[in-house]
């Protein structure tokens, strides 16, 4: 059986494993990567602006239909397939899904992944050594990021009230990777209802399928 969308992206970004995220919450099959029709895009190329006028990850590619950056891709699979739900029926539930759906996608990425888990994914060091004095500059931000994201979560079981949403398919892979590096125990101290949400998005069937290495 064929796969019902493309995901255009390497498995290790944060971003696609969200959609892949969504796809497994919903049914929905998928492949990924940067063949969508066994031809290779070249990254920033013709063939990817194409698909994503930014040049960024990702892009879902479903029948005829491209779509762009990770929260709208969410909002178009959840409205595009049958399946549980990914946002709130309540509209006012839903507006707060999906603005933390955008904040996470900006504000969230950039302090968390942008200026700190690239450092360690990516160094740039001297002989591809990690830049500990950028750690150290961008490590306050972070820790103060993890409890803003502690107080919106609260007491809930999912990030924005009692139901999965795609917020917690965009949030997900952020935190799974903070909480592998070697110091997540200093970084997640303050921040116990964060850490008892990742191992519940760790152990769901979706989050064991998609966040685990693919070498």
């Amino acid at each position: 059986m064929s796969a019902q969308v493309h995901i255009l992206g390497p498995q290790f970004s944060t971003f696609v494993r969200s959609v892949c995220l969504a796809c497994e919450e919903k049914g929905i099959s998928y492949r990924y990567g940067l063949k969508p029709d066994g031809k290779e895009v070249e990254y920033k190329g013709p063939s990817h602006l194409a698909l994503h006028p930014f040049g960024k990850i990702p892009a879902l590619l479903h029948d005829s239909q491209t779509v762009f950056e990770t929260a709208s891709i969410c909002r178009y699979l959840d409205a595009a397939f049958p399946g549980p739900a990914l946002q709130p029926e309540d509209l006012a539930e839903r507006a707060n899904v999906d603005q933390w759906s955008a904040a996470l996608s900006c504000y969230v990425d950039q302090a968390l992944v942008r200026n700190y888990l690239l450092e360690f994914a990516f160094p740039k060091g001297d002989d591809g050594s990690i830049r500990m004095d950028k750690v150290a500059e961008h490590q306050p931000a972070a820790i103060d990021m993890l409890a803003l994201l502690e107080q919106q979560l609260g007491d809930n079981a999912f990030f924005c009230g009692d139901q999965y949403s795609m917020a917690d398919a965009i949030l997900t892979p952020m935190i799974d990777y903070l909480s592998g590096l070697p110091h997540a125990s200093e970084l997640f101290a303050n921040v116990p209802n964060l850490t008892a949400w990742i191992r519940r998005m760790q152990t769901r069937e979706s989050g064991k399928k998609v966040l685990i290495s693919k070498g």
